[in-house]
């Protein structure tokens, strides 16, 4: 079993910057893929972000080159850098976590780009 904590979320003007992070209880996450979802306002949850256990990464095309996954097995945590936050990267982030056919999630946190 394990439990995802997400924080780091909040209210920023365009062009600003949040780093979320994702603290997991429970052993082996070093084991897990770790990835950040979204999901916007009427829209269907997206894949923002994710890392395996040896440190690859993905993004979905909308945030390459202002996003960055990263993890650090030690504090069984990993986070995500936001740069250049746009109007449309306003969703509620979820933190997950992915080992075959196992999946946890967060609670999620509101992240808020306004003018």
């Amino acid at each position: 079993q394990v439990q995802l904590d997400e924080s780091g979320g909040g209210s920023v003007q365009p062009g600003g910057s949040l780093r979320l992070s994702c603290a997991a209880s429970g052993s082996m996450f070093s084991f897990y893929v770790m990835a950040w979802y979204r999901r916007a306002p009427g829209k269907q949850r997206e894949l923002v972000a994710a890392i395996t256990s040896g440190g690859s990464t993905n993004y979905a095309d909308s945030v390459k080159g202002r996003f960055t996954v990263s993890r650090d097995n030690a504090k069984n945590t990993v986070y995500l850098q936001m740069n250049s936050l746009k109007p449309e990267d306003t969703a509620v982030y979820y933190c997950n976590a992915n080992r075959y056919t196992i999946n946890y999630w967060g609670q999620g946190t509101q992240v808020t780009v306004f003018s």
